[in-house]
């Protein structure tokens, strides 16, 4: 995706060059004695392997302990990314990224677990990956340089804009008026959106809570409004 006037680009998704993409090695996939989790060898050695051109020869030799569901075991990655985009509900996930914050990670990794459309990163292009536990590589991912381009971005494609943080006028999330069609802004942890992505967005939503604490963690507030959305839509 390219969005000519947010300076958005793709992140590698998708690309059979990426970081081991159809090679056992990737993910996490094991050696054929101890496959840790996942499934080893295909039963019955090169004579019973599937002919299908989405299983990686490599896995169905050496085993798949990559962290996806079985539907997925043995196949290439490439093949995996091509799936999913012929399911992908049509929510989008935004965050911004001003402060290197480590939660981004464990956002992708929601929203891939969500099939969200796309995940768009505001700000710093480079983002701590470890929390997404290699789920980018299945997630469409996008950079904006910065909060106008983005809303340009959003503007251009028809998209709604809805940010997520306890601010005055926000709408609990079971309460408000969510599109199915709609980019989730989520800010960092501390300091939520800054004030020029809230005069971005169309709506704000908040989730309710009933502790003592103002705020609950970015990723986990993620990925509550991404679970509501399904269970409304999905």
């Amino acid at each position: 995706m390219d969005a000519s006037t947010g300076s958005a680009t793709q992140e590698g998704v998708g690309s059979a060059t990426q970081e081991g993409v159809g090679s056992a090695s990737a993910d996490g996939a094991g050696s054929a004695s101890q496959p840790g989790y996942g499934a080893g060898p295909w039963p019955g050695g090169r004579a019973e392997w599937p002919t299908d051109p989405w299983y990686d020869p490599e896995l169905l030799e050496r085993g798949d302990t990559r962290n996806v569901i079985d539907r997925y075991r043995y196949w290439r990655m490439e093949a995996i990314v091509a799936d999913l985009d012929t399911q992908r509900h049509p929510f989008h996930v935004a965050i911004e990224n001003w402060q290197h914050d480590m939660n981004i990670g464990s956002i992708v990794r929601s929203a891939n677990a969500f099939l969200a459309d796309t995940v768009h990163i505001i700000g710093r292009r480079r983002w701590n990956k470890r929390g997404a536990m290699v789920t980018d590589r299945y997630q469409h991912v996008v950079h904006h340089e910065d909060v106008a381009g983005f809303a340009a971005w959003a503007a251009e494609a028809g998209i709604p804009i809805i940010a997520v943080d306890n601010v005055g006028d926000a709408v609990p999330v079971d309460k408000a008026d969510l599109p199915e069609q709609c980019v989730l802004l989520f800010g960092q942890e501390g300091p939520g959106l800054s004030a020029e992505a809230l005069e971005a967005a169309s709506g704000h939503i908040e989730i309710t809570q009933y502790g003592s604490t103002r705020s609950i963690n970015a990723s986990a507030a993620a990925a509550v409004v991404m679970y509501e959305w399904c269970r409304r839509y999905a």
